[in-house]
Parts: structure tokens; sequence; C-alpha cells
């Protein structure tokens, strides 16, 4: 499964730089294949490993206000591996074809 999901405090003031990098501390402590962008952090693995990732980097960012907002978005393909890289790499190949033609 592929997860993507945001997680700040609110009411934590106009930066969340330090609450962030505690969980995104956490999804690299993980050890699993992960990508961290400017909106989302991308998680891949078996469902019960990426929702205890999830929770753990929740609870680090819990440590910076009384209220949380997460949000998450599923790719959910049983039997699917390294999909993290693959389906960025179908994208690539279909745009390269483009430009041949």
């Amino acid at each position: 499964m592929l997860l993507a999901f945001s997680v700040a405090p609110l009411g934590a003031g106009d930066s969340v730089t330090d609450a962030v990098a505690d969980a995104v501390a956490i999804v690299r402590a993980s050890g699993l294949p992960h990508r961290t962008d400017a909106m989302f952090t991308t998680i891949e693995g078996e469902w019960d490993e990426v929702f205890a990732v999830v929770r753990d980097a929740t609870d680090a960012v819990a440590a910076h206000g009384h209220r949380i907002s997460l949000v998450m978005k599923a790719d959910i393909r049983p039997g699917r591996t390294g999909e993290l890289d693959a389906k960025v790499a179908r994208v690539e190949r279909a745009l390269a074809q483009r430009q041949d033609t």
C-alpha cells in the first residue's frame, strides 16, 4: 500500500516546521520506503506497519499542540511493492512517448 499523509498541529503559530520535522523523523526511522514533498509524506508498506508509523508521527506532532490535523490518502493494491517509484516511472515513460510523436 501507498499512504500519503499530512499531519500538523493546529493553533501552533505561523510555522509548523518543528512539528513536521518530528513527524518526518519518525517516518525515516521506520525504515519503510518513503518520500516527503512540500505537502505530504508518502509511505509504502503493509497496512499495519504503515498505520503504526502514521500513528507514531501523529503522536510526535501532538507534543506541539492540543489539536492535530491529519489528512490521509491511500492506494491499496495487495501484492504490489516498489510502487513509490514505479508509479512515477510509468508517468514519465508516458510523457516521453508523447514527446517522441
